[in-house]
C-alpha cells in the first residue's frame, strides 16, 4: 500500500504522483518543462451520489491531435495544487508520456486531500448496485471517464489507467465493470488481499514498521478537504529494532501513540484472523469478468506487494482466459520501477538498466498500442526478469511451462540435497535453536528507523552464526540450475510453546572468488565475495497452518506439519555456487513479535512472550524439504 517513490515517510505521498504520467520528484535527466507544452486546469468531478473529486488535468497545448486520457487515482494527492501550479521537473518516466502527446488525470480519491466524501480503506466492492447511492472505486473511476469524455475536448475516446501500490489497487478497480472507453489498465504492486498474504501481512504476520509507519502518517481523520492531509512520525531514534522493541506489545501502539485516533490501526487489532472485515477487501474476488487488456507489473524483490501482483496476474489469467492479459517482473524493490534507472539493488547490479527497458520498450508501447493504435500488440504473455543471468526472458506463460517439479531436502550434519533422507542417526533427526522474543532475528544488518529496501538481496552472514537460525546448504553446483515459479515450504517441526512463527529464506551462496569485474564494464562489491544473498524469504504465523480464519494451538513437543507457499522467483542458481535454506522464528521488526504463546497477539501482555525451544526435523519419516519448478 505504501507507493515507495520515497519523497517523505509517506512513500512517495503527495508529489510523487502529480500526473502519474507528469508525475515529479523523480531523478531528473533533462527537465521537460510541462508548462511550456502542457494547459492545467482543477475540476471538481462529480459522482453519481452527488460527491465531487478534486481532479487535474493537464492537455497538450497542440489542439491538433486528438489524445487518449491517462488516469491515476491516488489517496497520496494530485497535487501541485492550483492551476498555475506545475511540476518543476519531471523524470524519464513521466517525459516519455508527456513527449508524446496523452491528457494526463490525476485524482484525489473520496475523502482524501481535496476531495470530497468520506475515505475508506480498501472500499470493500459492491456487485449489484442497486442505485446512485451504491458507490465503490470502481463506480468512481466509471463515473470519472464519463465525465472527462464529455467535458475535456480534444479526446480521442479512449482512457488507460495505472498505478503504483495503493494506486494499484485503484488501477484494479478501475479494470472491473470499467467504463467501455477504458481500453487499457496496468494494476502495479497493486493492493490486493490484505492479511492473508499482501502488503501489511504475510500470512497472517504483521509487517510491523510497514503497518504503524504508514497509519502513523496516513491514517488520522481528516477534518476537512485538505492540501496537506498527512503527518510526520519522529520515532525520536534512528534504530526502527530498538524502537519497536522498546514499544512492547502490540496494543502498546494505541496507548502510546495513536490515542484511539487512527481508526484503521484499532480495526486491525479486532480483526486478527481470516474474517468478513478481510473478506469484503479481498479484491481478488472481483476480477471475473474483465473487458480491458490488463498488464500487471511487479518487482521480484517487493517486500510488500509481490503478492498482490503475481495473484493478480494469476487470478485474472484464471477468470478471463480470453482476457489480453499479461505480466511484468522486473528485478525491484516496491515500485522503484517508477523511479529509478533499475541497475542494481542493494549490492546486486543487473547489468542494464531495466527502469528504462521497461519505460521504453513495456510500459510505453503498451499503453501507446491500446490507446493511440501505434505499433502492435506483439506483446510478450509475460516479460520476466532472470536474476542470476540477468537477462529479461519473454514468454509465453508464467509460470514457465518447461519445468519440473522437484524436493529440496534438509538433511542432517546442515545439508541440503535432492535426494530424500533413507536413515538418520537416532537422536539425530532433528535441528533445535531457542527462539527468544526479547532477542528476535533482526531482518536487516542496516541501523534505520525505516526499513531496508534492498533488504530481499541482503547478504544473511550477519544472522548465519546466530544460534537461534539452522542453516542448511547444498554442495557446490556442477551446473546452472533455474527455477522459476512458486516455492513451497514443507517444514515438520515442533516447539515447546503453543504457538509459532516459522521463516523460510532461500539463499544463493556465491562463491569466495566471486569476480569483482565484470564482463559489461561494471564492478561487484567486493563483499559479495562469500555473500549469502537472499533470493526469496518470507513467514507463516504457525496458528494459521491450516486456517487464517480458525488458528489452532501447536501441542507442546508434537512433531507437526507445516507447509507455505512462499512467492515465485525466476532465478538461476549458477554453476560454483551453492544453496542455502535458513529457517527460524523471528524477522524482526520486519515481522511482529509472536508470543510463542497462543494468544490475539493483537491484545497480548508482556507476560505473555515466553522463549520456546524450537526443532526442524528432516528424518525418513518427517522430511523437510522445499518443492521447486526447475527449468529442464
Amino acid at each position: 500500500m505504501n507507493l515507495r517513490f520515497r519523497v517523505s515517510s509517506l512513500r512517495i505521498a503527495a508529489v510523487t504522483v502529480v500526473l502519474a504520467i507528469l508525475s515529479v520528484n523523480l531523478p531528473a535527466q533533462e527537465p521537460f518543462a510541462v508548462v511550456n507544452h502542457y494547459d492545467k486546469h482543477e475540476y471538481m468531478v462529480p459522482m453519481r451520489d452527488g460527491v465531487k473529486l478534486h481532479t487535474t488535468v493537464y492537455t497538450p497545448k497542440d489542439t491538433t491531435k486528438q489524445y487518449p486520457f491517462l488516469l491515476t487515482r491516488t489517496p497520496y494527492s494530485s497535487a501541485p495544487y492550483g492551476e498555475n501550479n506545475y511540476p518543476p521537473f519531471i523524470g524519464a518516466q513521466a517525459e516519455k508520456f508527456a513527449r508524446n502527446g496523452y491528457i494526463a488525470v490525476t485524482q484525489d480519491v473520496r475523502g482524501r486531500y481535496m476531495s470530497e466524501g468520506t475515505f475508506v480503506n480498501v472500499r470493500p466492492q459492491i456487485t449489484n448496485k442497486k442505485g446512485p447511492n451504491d458507490i465503490d472505486e470502481s463506480s468512481d473511476t466509471y463515473d470519472t471517464v464519463e465525465w472527462l469524455l464529455k467535458n475535456i475536448p480534444h479526446n480521442n475516446g479512449r482512457a488507460g489507467i495505472y498505478g503504483i501500490s495503493y494506486p494499484g489497487f485503484y488501477s484494479t478497480t478501475g479494470t472491473i465493470d470499467a467504463h467501455p472507453a477504458m481500453k487499457a489498465t496496468s494494476p502495479q504492486a497493486p493492493v490486493s488481499k490484505w492479511m492473508a498474504g499482501d502488503d501489511f501481512f504475510h500470512n497472517g504476520a504483521l509487517l510491523l514498521p510497514h503497518a504503524f509507519d504508514f497509519f502513523a502518517s496516513f491514517g488520522w481523520p481528516r477534518l476537512k478537504p485538505t492540501t496537506s492531509d498527512s503527518r510526520r512520525f519522529d520515532h525520536g531514534t534512528i534504530d526502527g529494532y530498538k524502537f519497536f522493541l522498546d514499544l512492547g506489545p502490540l496494543p502498546n501502539a494505541n496507548k502510546k501513540y495513536f490515542k484511539d485516533s487512527v481508526a484503521f490501526w484499532n480495526d486491525m487489532m479486532k480483526h486478527g484472523t481470516w474474517d468478513e472485515f478481510w473478506e469484503a477487501r479481498n479484491i481478488l474476488n472481483h476480477v471475473g469478468n474483465i473487458k480491458p487488456a490488463t498488464l500487471v507489473v511487479g518487482g521480484w524483490f517487493d517486500s510488500e506487494n509481490l503478492y498482490g501482483a503475481l495473484n493478480l496476474y494469476g487470478t485474472v489469467e484464471k477468470l478471463n482466459p480470453n482476457n489480453q492479459n499479461r505480466l511484468v517482473m522486473g528485478p525491484w524493490s516496491h515500485g522503484q520501477w517508477g523511479y529509478d534507472k533499475g541497475d542494481s539493488l542493494g549490492l546486486m547490479k543487473w547489468g542494464s538498466s531495466t527502469g528504462t527497458f521497461y519505460v521504453d520498450s513495456v510500459i510505453f508501447p503498451y499503453f501507446d498500442y491500446y490507446l493511440k493504435g501505434n505499433g502492435e500488440s506483439k506483446f510478450a504473455e509475460a516479460t520476466v526478469f532472470e536474476t542470476g543471468n540477468n537477462v529479461w526472458r519473454f514468454l509465453d506463460s508464467w509460470p514457465p511451462k518447461n519445468t519440473a517439479a522437484a524436493n529440496l531436502y534438509f538433511r542432517d550434519k546442515g545439508k541440503l540435497s535432492f535426494e530424500a533422507p533413507k536413515q538418520t542417526v537416532k537422536g539425530l533427526e532433528f535441528d533445535e535453536y531457542i527462539s527468544d522474543p526479547a532477542k528476535p532475528v533482526p531482518y536487516t544488518s542496516e541501523i534505520r528507523h525505516w526499513y531496508n529496501a534492498a533488504f530481499p538481496v541482503e547478504d544473511q552472514r550477519f544472522v548465519w552464526t546466530r544460534p537461534d537460525v539452522v542453516v542448511y546448504e547444498s554442495d557446490v553446483l556442477t551446473e546452472d540450475l533455474t527455477v522459476a515459479g512458486p516455492i513451497t515450504a514443507t517444514l515438520f517441526v515442533s516447539t515447546t510453546g503453543t504457538d509459532s512463527d516459522w521463516i523460510v529464506k532461500v539463499i544463493d551462496v556465491l562463491p569466495e572468488n566471486y569476480p569483482i569485474f565484470r564482463p559489461d564494464g561494471q564492478r561487484n562489491s567486493p563483499k559479495l565475495r562469500g555473500a549469502q544473498v537472499m533470493i526469496r524469504g518470507d513467514v507463516l504465523r504457525g496458528k494459521f497452518r491450516n486456517s487464517m480464519s480458525t488458528p489452532e494451538p501447536f501441542v507442546p513437543n508434537q512433531v507437526t506439519k507445516v507447509e507455505f507457499v512462499l512467492n515465485d522467483i525466476f532465478h538461476t542458481f549458477k554453476k560454483g555456487h551453492k544453496l542455502m535454506v535458513q529457517v527460524q522464528s523471528s524477522w524482526f521488526p520486519m515481522i511482529d513479535r509472536n508470543p510463542q504463546k497462543f494468544v490475539d497477539i493483537y491484545n497480548a501482555k508482556e507476560s505473555d512472550f515466553q522463549k520456546a525451544t524450537q526443532r526442524v526435523y528432516f528424518s525418513p519419516a518427517h522430511p523437510s524439504h522445499l518443492r521447486m519448478l526447475i527449468m529442464k
